[in-house]
């Protein structure tokens, strides 16, 4: 008979237990739905959402530029490949470490004429 009032008073304190932490799960998760909470939490993605697209764009413009210079300089003949300097068998290191010749591109600065 004690074994039976035993395990009837833990299963009754294991359900007071979880009925209690049901409910406290409820209520946080709900002040969380709150109208407000929901258009605090949409304010800071769309802010966050906002400086990464403001950082991919200010990134692809620079891009942009980089690859515009280089077209220019290859029109204006201001490019000159490695692969004209460099003997056979030679190796290009840049930091100390070998390259490939195809991947480096050399610009020079164009020379202004004086009046």
């Amino acid at each position: 008979m004690m074994k039976r009032v035993t395990w009837f008073v833990t299963g009754a304190a294991a359900g007071a237990a979880g009925a209690g932490y049901a409910t406290r799960k409820v209520k946080q998760t709900a002040s969380q739905l709150a109208p407000a909470n929901m258009a605090k939490g949409a304010a800071h993605r769309a802010r966050r959402g906002g400086s990464q697209f403001v950082d991919a764009l200010r990134e692809g413009r620079m891009a942009m530029r980089a690859r515009e210079d280089e077209l220019k300089a290859r029109r204006d003949a201001r490019v000159e490949t490695l692969d004209d300097r460099l003997d056979p068998g030679d190796q290009l290191l840049v930091d100390g470490r070998p390259v490939d010749v195809g991947r480096v591109i050399v610009l020079k600065q164009k020379q202004r004429r004086r009046r």
